[in-house]
C-alpha cells in the first residue's frame, strides 16, 4: 500500500463518469437536507464542492460513502446503482473519506492507524495463525506519510500525543494510499500551516494524475480555485450553479453561494 500503488485494472479512464448523484433527496423528519441533487464525478478529475454552512455539502458526502442512505433518488458508481447499508460497502467500492472530525485511535500507534481494520499479516502459516506483519506496515507507512510532507514523531507514537495538523496528516495519508476510485477530502487543510496546505495540494495533484477522482470540500476558495477542474456549488440543499474552474472566477462563486448578483452585493455594500 502506498499512494501510487491503488490498482489502475478497474479504473475509469480519465474523463469518464465514475459517480453519478441523481435526484438525490434526503429527510431528517420534517426537515429537507437535500432536495432533488443531481451531478457526475469524472475520473481523475478533482470536483470542488462548495458553499455556506447548512448547505447540504457534509450529508451529500455521507450518502456517497454510506453513512447514511439517501430518502430518495440515485447514487450510480460505475454505472451502477449503489445503495449502501454502510460505509464499509462504500469502502470496498474504493470510495474513501477524510472527515472533518479526523476519525482515529487516539490510543494506537501511528502505523496502527494507518492499517486500521486492514492490517497485513506475515505469510505463511503464521498470517494463518493471526500474526501481524509490523515490520511490513511500519515500512509502508513510513513510505506513505513522507510523502505528505508533514513532520511526524517516530511512527509507533501514540496518536494522541499528536497536534492536530499531524493527526490530519495521518488521516489524509491513510485515505490516500487506499482510494482506488474516489477519494473525498471534508475541509482536509483545517489545523494545517502554509507549507503543509502546499504539500496537501501537491497529494491531490498527484492522486488525480493516477486516475482517481477527488470530492474536495472547503470553505477556503483560494484552494478550490487553485486545485479543482470543475465547482459544484450547493445553497440550501440544491445544487445551484456548475463552474469549470478555468472559466469562472472566485467573485462568481461567491455570489452563487450568497445566491446574490455582483450588483446587488455592490447596493448592499454602499
Amino acid at each position: 500500500m502506498n499512494l501510487t500503488a491503488a490498482t489502475n485494472t478497474d479504473r475509469k479512464p480519465a474523463g469518464e463518469t465514475l459517480l453519478s448523484l441523481r435526484n438525490v433527496t434526503r429527510s431528517f423528519g420534517s426537515v429537507t437536507a437535500l432536495q432533488d441533487v443531481t451531478f457526475d464525478v469524472r475520473a481523475g478529475e478533482v470536483l470542488g464542492l462548495v458553499g455556506d454552512n447548512g448547505a447540504g455539502k457534509s450529508t451529500i458526502i455521507k450518502i456517497i460513502s454510506g453513512m447514511f442512505p439517501q430518502t430518495s433518488g440515485e447514487v450510480i458508481l460505475e454505472g451502477k446503482p449503489r445503495h449502501w447499508s454502510a460505509p464499509q460497502q462504500a469502502l470496498s467500492a474504493g470510495i474513501e473519506t477524510v472527515y472533518q472530525d479526523v476519525g482515529l485511535a487516539s490510543t494506537l500507534s501511528i502505523t496502527a492507524n494507518i492499517f486500521l481494520g486492514r492490517e497485513l499479516v506475515k505469510p505463511g502459516l503464521l498470517g494463518r495463525m493471526g500474526f501481524l506483519d509490523n515490520s511490513a506496515m511500519t515500512k509502508v507507512a513510513r513510505e506513505d506519510t513522507a510523502k505528505t510532507g508533514i513532520r511526524l514523531p517516530h511512527l509507533e507514537t501514540t496518536v494522541g500525543n499528536l497536534s492536530g495538523g499531524q493527526r490530519q496528516a495521518i488521516t489524509i495519508a491513510r485515505s490516500m494510499s487506499w482510494a482506488r476510485k474516489l477519494l473525498i477530502l471534508d475541509e482536509p487543510t483545517n489545523h494545517l500551516g502554509v507549507h503543509e496546505v502546499e504539500e496537501l495540494l501537491r497529494l491531490i495533484r498527484h492522486v488525480r494524475d493516477e486516475g482517481v477522482a477527488v470530492i474536495l470540500i472547503s470553505h477556503t476558495l483560494a484552494h478550490v480555485m487553485a486545485i479543482t477542474d470543475r465547482i459544484i456549488v450547493m445553497r440550501l440543499g440544491q445544487v445551484v450553479a456548475e463552474h469549470s474552474t478555468r472559466e469562472t472566477t472566485t467573485s462568481a462563486v461567491v455570489n452563487d453561494i450568497v445566491g446574490a448578483t455582483e450588483a446587488e452585493i455592490a447596493r448592499s455594500v454602499n
